[in-house]
């Protein structure tokens, strides 16, 4: 086995993108029939390598970042164990298991590729690849490395979609410099790479806060000729959004169908909601008007987006009218959504309203969180409804919701107001001991300890 060794013209055409690639040289073997010994590749790797010190580090890096990987040679010491007592019914059972990719459980998927692994002959890279897309999806990303290591050492050579199976791993794994390693080694083995692989490439640049290498990237892709796809343009756009960029995405949204790709719901969404959160939402309310006049249907994403802009207008006539405009379109509004209404409507005092909503929201099988109930709670303090904040305290507990940091600084608040102080202090203590307590939970009990000494309590007493 050997590693990962750049020619010279690869390693300058590397250097030539938007940023430098790290090359993961410790991860992806690949066979080279001149070099015959052992000794031999690791003198011409010592002799290629003047980084080998640095790479080194770099390796022990990763590792301190993602743990270590499991050997691929355990996977096959295992297999070995458990072949020697399957029955021909299990072993069935695990090839069809590996096959149809239908695992729900990690162990099973492991028992199935231990078996696939020792079968003569091996199955191509297709069925290998369906294998592990599984995996991704139930986010098992350092198994997926490791399987993938395996595989490479019984000599399945990789493809275009199994390199991209590995990128995207290091991207939710937040390495997406590895990602542009096996990007690199995509190159060396003259792999032409596709749209997907950029888009898993930029999507690892917005995931990890780097938003201007991802546009650079975008450019790079486009004038080599790659045609992004609405998902790759949904990626960017989404990146610019999240980090102030709204009128580069906005630019981006109207150069879109010009380059021979229209524009989606998510597209359209994610603009929508940067220009709430930038409280422009005339301007959210006219690309909404655009989103619907070409025939694109909002979704709760869309109307959680206005509704959220238009309360921090305080418009919360305008924001219970898209909540109606959404159920009378069979939009089943979600857990954020009534959260983004009851909140506005309890700092707005109109701590009713937000009752009747969250009766709604139970009514339509909406689950409530603790963002839900710490807004009425802090809605019905400030209202002097105490007895019913703590009511609605027992029935969060009830439901096993956890209060938080937020939940006990309101309830030291009520309780202050109150002129119960002991029973602020206690809460007070629960939250030290539990390592919980704030710069906010300090100064809730300060200015408690100074409101009961100076002033008259409120008629709330028998709210206790």
């Amino acid at each position: 086995m050997h590693f990962l060794l750049l020619s010279l013209p690869l390693y300058q055409l590397a250097e030539s993108l938007p940023f430098p690639i790290l090359y993961f040289l410790s991860s992806f073997p690949i066979s080279d029939p001149s070099l015959k010994t052992t000794d031999e590749r690791s003198m011409m790797m010592m002799m290629k390598m003047p980084w080998r010190r640095k790479t080194r580090s770099f390796h022990l890096q990763l590792q301190g970042a993602i743990g270590t990987i499991q050997s691929p040679f355990l996977f096959l010491f295992t297999n070995y164990c458990h072949s020697s007592t399957s029955t021909l019914e299990d072993a069935r059972f695990l090839t069809n298991n590996f096959k149809s990719a239908s695992f729900t459980h990690l162990d099973d998927a492991i028992a199935s590729f231990n078996h696939v692994i020792h079968k003569h002959p091996l199955p191509s890279r297709v069925p290998f690849n369906r294998f592990l897309s599984a995996l991704v999806k139930m986010k098992q990303y350092h198994t997926v490395l490791s399987m993938s290591k395996t595989i490479e050492l019984l000599g399945i050579s990789h493809d275009v979609y199994s390199l991209s199976i590995l990128i995207n791993c290091f991207s939710h794994l937040h390495l997406v410099d590895l990602g542009f390693s096996v990007f690199g080694k995509m190159l060396k083995l003259g792999l032409e790479p596709d749209v997907v692989t950029f888009t898993t490439l930029i999507n690892g640049l917005c995931t990890q806060s780097k938003i201007d290498k991802a546009v650079e990237f975008f450019d790079d892709m486009v004038a080599r000729g790659y045609q992004p796809n609405v998902y790759t343009y949904n990626v960017i756009v989404t990146g610019m959004c999240k980090f102030g960029k709204t009128s580069v995405a906005i630019g981006l949204l109207k150069g879109m169908a010009d380059r021979g790709c229209e524009p989606d719901v998510v597209t359209y969404s994610a603009i929508i909601d940067a220009l709430c959160k930038d409280e422009l939402v005339g301007k959210a309310l006219e690309l909404f008007s655009q989103m619907r006049n070409k025939g694109i249907s909002p979704d709760v994403i869309t109307y959680t987006g206005l509704i959220h802009g238009v309360c921090k207008l305080g418009q919360k006539n305008q924001a219970l009218a898209l909540m109606n405009e959404m159920v009378e379109q069979n939009i089943l509004p979600n857990v954020y959504t009534f959260n983004v209404l009851i909140d506005a409507l309890c700092k707005d005092g109109m701590v009713s309203e937000a009752q009747n909503t969250f009766n709604v929201m139970i009514q339509r099988g909406v689950e409530p969180d603790v963002i839900t109930y710490t807004s009425l709670i802090d809605g019905l303090c400030i209202s002097d409804h105490f007895k019913e904040a703590l009511a609605l305290l027992k029935e969060m507990v009830g439901r096993n919701i956890s209060p938080n940091v937020f939940t006990f600084n309101i309830l030291m608040d009520g309780y202050c107001l109150c002129k119960q102080i002991d029973k602020a202090r206690k809460v007070f203590d629960l939250m030290v001991t539990n390592e919980i307590a704030d710069i906010f939970s300090y100064s809730i009990l300060i200015n408690g300890y100074w409101y009961v000494s100076s002033r008259e309590a409120p008629n709330c007493t028998g709210a206790l």
